[in-house]
C-alpha cells in the first residue's frame, strides 16, 4: 500500500506540487496504520481503567497517587508503554494514557498540537499533578507543549524526540518520497487546516524550555528521528537537560529496552541524571 501511494504521490508531483501537497496533508490527517496491543503488552493493556473522554480513549494503572502522564508517538498508541508502566506501579506511581485521536482505540482524524494540549490538560484535572511525563517521538514536542503551556509535571523524559516543528513536515514527505515543493505545499495546506494560515507555528510550537528538569534519551541507530534532534532538546533545555545515549535500538525497541526503562523510572524519582554533553557533540 504503501509503495502504491509513493508512487501515486510521485506522478501527481510531477504535473502539480501543490495538489501533491493537499492530497499529503489528506494523509497526514490520516494515518496509513493503527498500533495493535501486541501479545507482550495484553496484561498490561488489560488491567488499565479504560474510560472515554471526549471521544479520546484514555488509561489508567494504580490507585491514583503520584500519576506519570504517558504520551504516545505516531501511528502507535498507549500499551506501547507496557514495561513502563509495570515498573512504574512497583514503585508506587500511577500511570495515566491515553490513544490520540487518529490512533490505537481512538477514532477520528488525527489532532493538531492544540488538540493535544486540551487533551492533556484534561487528563491533569482528573488525575494531576503529574510527578513526571514520558513522551516518544511525535509525543515529544506535543508533551512539551503542553508543559511549556502550564500544565504541572515535576520532571520530564523524552525518548527518541522530535525538537523542530517542521521537521514533522521534512519527515513525512520524505517518507513518501516528495520534494521541496511539495513539501511547502503541504506546510501551506497544515497551516491553513489547523491554524488558520499562521506561518509561523513552525517557530511556535518547535520545542523551548520549560521549568521542569529534562532527560533526553536518543539512539545513534534511529532511523525515524535523527538524533541530531537530541542536540536540539538539549540546548533549549540548557543546564536543566540531562542526556542518555543508547545503541543499537533503533527508534521502537528503545520502549522495550530494561535499561531505558530503569534509567527513565530512576530519573523521576531524582535517583540519578546523566551528563547532559554525554555521548554528544552539542556544537556540531
Amino acid at each position: 500500500m504503501k509503495q502504491l501511494i509513493r508512487a501515486g504521490l510521485s506522478t501527481v508531483e510531477r504535473f502539480s506540487p501543490r495538489l501533491a501537497g493537499r492530497l499529503a496533508f489528506a494523509l497526514w490527517r490520516r494515518p496509513l496504520g493503527r498500533g495493535r496491543v501486541r501479545e507482550s503488552e495484553r496484561s498490561i493493556h488489560e488491567a488499565a481503567r479504560v474510560e472515554v473522554v471526549d471521544g479520546v480513549v484514555t488509561y489508567t494503572w494504580g490507585d491514583g497517587r503520584r500519576p506519570v502522564l504517558l504520551v504516545h508517538g505516531w501511528r502507535s498508541r498507549a500499551s506501547r508503554y507496557a514495561g513502563f508502566v509495570a515498573r512504574l506501579l512497583e514503585l508506587g506511581y500511577s500511570p495515566v494514557s491515553f490513544d490520540a485521536p487518529g490512533h490505537g482505540d481512538t477514532p477520528g482524524p488525527i489532532v493538531s498540537i492544540l488538540g493535544y494540549q486540551r487533551i492533556i490538560r484534561g487528563l491533569e484535572e482528573r488525575h494531576g499533578p503529574f510527578e513526571g511525563v514520558i513522551a516518544h517521538s511525535l509525543g515529544v514536542p506535543f508533551a512539551l507543549y503542553a508543559v511549556r503551556e502550564g500544565v504541572a509535571a515535576r520532571r520530564l523524559v523524552m525518548i527518541s524526540g522530535v525538537a523542530e516543528f517542521g521537521y514533522l513536515a521534512d519527515t513525512f514527505c520524505r517518507e513518501l518520497g516528495l520534494g521541496p515543493k511539495t513539501n511547502k505545499a503541504l506546510r501551506r495546506s497544515i497551516e491553513r487546516g489547523y491554524f488558520d494560515g499562521d506561518q509561523q507555528i513552525w517557530d511556535r510550537f518547535s520545542v523551548a524550555t520549560a521549568d521542569a528538569d529534562l532527560l533526553v534519551i536518543h539512539n545513534d541507530e534511529d532511523d525515524v528521528v535523527d538524533p541530531r534532534q537530541a542536540r536540539v532538546l538539549l540546548r533549549a533545555y540548557g543546564p536543566r537537560a540531562h542526556f542518555l545515549a543508547t545503541t543499537g535500538l533503533g527508534h521502537r525497541r528503545i520502549m522495550t529496552d530494561p535499561e531505558v526503562i530503569t534509567e527513565a523510572v530512576a530519573f523521576l524519582q531524582d535517583a540519578r541524571g546523566s551528563d547532559v554533553a554525554e555521548g554528544l557533540d552539542l556544537s556540531a
